[in-house]
């Protein structure tokens, strides 16, 4: 047998798939040969499972191994082989994928195993790297006679009988200089480590096997401990800290899903904790960017999900939009809400202690996924300044009786900055009003989406109104000032502080409250969180002044006769409101300092 041909390429995939172009990353290459190698030992396991071979198949491998002086790299497998006519079907028609055609020829027979697939198209990606690639192969048929393949990356081959003792394949590629970095021990490991990880069959580099056939994904649930599930976690994250709990997928109708996702501590930097899920296919790494399969608000879990269902283009790095994929991405959201369902039912101490780590997925699913929504209802939490949790329900009737205002809407009171507003939450607790605390960046959309969804619940921050009107019952605190003493107070504030963006305003007060208030109306706030959002935007809040006609503080400026020290105390009032707003900054502050300074001197 000596041959030379040309190379068919099926009309129907014309589109650049020759060499540089057939995949987006060279790296790849190593992925798509030691895949084909996998593939074709798993044909020859499930033949000896179907008694058409009789060798043993306990021990098979697959061999990656470098000679720099030669300048090659060679993936041997001691699987399926192939005759001479396979050859010139398999590779020299590109694109007839011998996958498929066997899984065809055997769909009828059990104990099917996974096949990775593409056999012929993704040989091509050899020529990425190589200006000349060699096969040299046996099948397994009886009688069958070795043959040598040969290519310098044109359409034209040579195809000649060969000796080879042993059945299997050897792919040798003969490096071009471009890609000499390939002869690097290194970066073939690292490839191995990237793309062939938890390939089923063992992969042999540098003398050891480089794999974990038998990753704990691919094993039932029931059969594994906690232990094996750290221990796996440890394996794909090797510094990360232990996950707060994971879910295993199994899945094999209407499509077929394995995988493992974990819940990590998420920490304020999210950027370390994205692109964290790898994605598989048939235990071959395709990519970690798996926006579309995973719901937008778990991409920050981290694991593995593994479908040959999720459709993928000649590279397969680019994922597909079609209905497997929609429907997995349901798939995934209904399994986290049911894990985290069973964790607040099974253990509620256990969850609340967790809850600083998983609320943002929580919540970000909230408001992205309408049906995540209803489960999640019963087992989102709101947590108080006292570190108490409430779901949404236990909260609104804990607060109903005293904070229902006058129209029997139910107002829940938060802070964004505990420690800022400490001011104005000692007023609430004053008046037995319960704060809750909603400090996340996350939060500001979740009030907005709370007041939808809840029937007559509106929410407050402890700053949006003067502390008798936070909860409105209908109820006036009078002033002990006449109206022309409240427009003389408002007077001295106006001169003490000429700034045109304050609104000046004299009311009724307790005695107890500063002297002057800062409040930024509800609407506003949220505005001005929105707006702010925008880098274009930073536009400073308007200032809400309120004097306190009840405060001693008020009588003192009306009965002083020094305008110099009513202006100065007006001042002083005024930056102590700025203050508990934590607004006071620049020179106002240091100013500020100092006459409390100086006040210090003269005690």
């Amino acid at each position: 047998m000596n041959e030379k041909g040309t190379i068919s390429v099926h009309t129907e995939n014309i589109f650049p798939i020759i060499k540089k172009f057939l995949y987006s990353d060279q790296e790849v290459f190593l992925r798509e040969l030691v895949s084909n190698a996998v593939d074709a030992t798993q044909k020859l396991r499930q033949l000896a499972a179907m008694g058409t071979y009789e060798g043993d198949t306990d021990q098979l491998r697959v061999k990656v191994s470098l000679d720099e002086q030669r300048k090659t790299i060679t993936i041997s497998d001691q699987g399926i082989g192939m005759t001479a006519d396979e050859i010139k079907k398999y590779i020299n028609q590109v694109a007839f994928s011998g996958a498929t055609e066997f899984l065809e020829q055997h769909k009828d027979q059990e104990q099917q195993q996974q096949l990775i697939g593409f056999f012929g198209l993704g040989f091509y990606a050899a020529f990425m790297v190589a200006d000349k690639v060699e096969i040299i192969t046996k099948s397994y048929q009886k009688d069958a006679e070795a043959a040598h393949w040969t290519c310098d990356g044109t359409t034209q081959f040579e195809l000649n009988k060969t000796v080879k003792k042993e059945i299997g394949t050897n792919v040798v590629l003969h490096l071009t200089e471009d890609a000499k970095e390939f002869l690097q021990k290194e970066k073939i490991q690292q490839l191995l480590d990237k793309y062939c990880k938890f390939l089923p069959v063992a992969i042999e580099f540098d003398g050891k096997v480089i794999n974990n056939p038998h990753p704990i994904w691919t094993q039932a649930p029931s059969k594994l401990k906690e232990e094996a599930y750290l221990a796996f976690y440890k394996e794909l994250y090797p510094f990360a800290a232990d996950p707060l709990f994971w879910i295993h997928l199994n899945v094999d109708y209407p499509f077929n899903l394995t995988g493992i996702l974990y819940f990590p501590e998420i920490t304020n930097d999210f950027a370390q904790h994205q692109n964290k899920i790898q994605l598989y296919a048939k235990q071959v790494f395709i990519t970690n960017e798996v926006k579309g399969v995973v719901p937008e608000f778990l991409m920050l879990l981290h694991g593995v999900i593994d479908s040959p269902d999720i459709p993928l283009n000649v590279s397969r790095s680019a994922l597909q939009a079609d209905s497997n994929v929609n429907k997995i991405n349901t798939y995934i959201a209904k399994k986290v809400a049911d894990k985290l369902e069973e964790l607040f039912k099974q253990d509620r101490k256990a969850y609340e202690e967790k809850w600083s780590s998983i609320e943002l997925f929580v919540k970000y699913g909230m408001l992205t996924e309408e049906k995540f929504y209803e489960k999640a209802k019963d087992f989102v939490l709101l947590k108080n300044i006292a570190g108490q949790c409430f779901t949404l329900e236990e909260y609104q009737v804990k607060v109903k009786a005293h904070q229902t205002d006058k129209h029997q809407n139910l107002v829940m009171l938060y802070t964004t900055e505990p420690e800022k507003q400490d001011c104005y939450i000692q007023s609430c607790r004053k008046r037995g009003y319960d704060v809750l605390v909603l400090d996340q960046p996350i939060d500001q959309h979740c009030i907005s989406f709370l007041e939808q969804k809840l029937e007559k619940v509106t929410l407050k921050g402890v700053d949006a109104d003067l502390i008798g009107q936070l909860i409105d019952k209908g109820e006036t605190q009078e002033s002990v000032l006449t109206k022309e003493e409240q427009e003389k107070l408002q007077a001295i504030y106006a001169q003490a502080v000429p700034d045109k963006q304050v609104t000046w305003a004299v009311l009724g007060m307790p005695d107890d409250e500063l002297p002057v208030t800062i409040t930024i109306p509800e609407f506003m706030k949220r505005m001005h969180t929105i707006a702010s959002a925008r880098a274009d935007n930073r536009a400073p809040l308007p200032v809400n002044a309120t004097i306190n006609a009840n405060h001693p503080l008020a009588q003192k400026l009306l009965r002083s006769r020094q305008q110099e020290k009513q202006l100065k105390l007006a001042q002083q009032a005024y930056r102590l409101a700025l203050l508990a707003q934590d607004m006071l900054r620049g020179a106002a502050l240091t100013d500020f300092m100092q006459g409390h300074i100086d006040t210090l001197l003269t005690v």
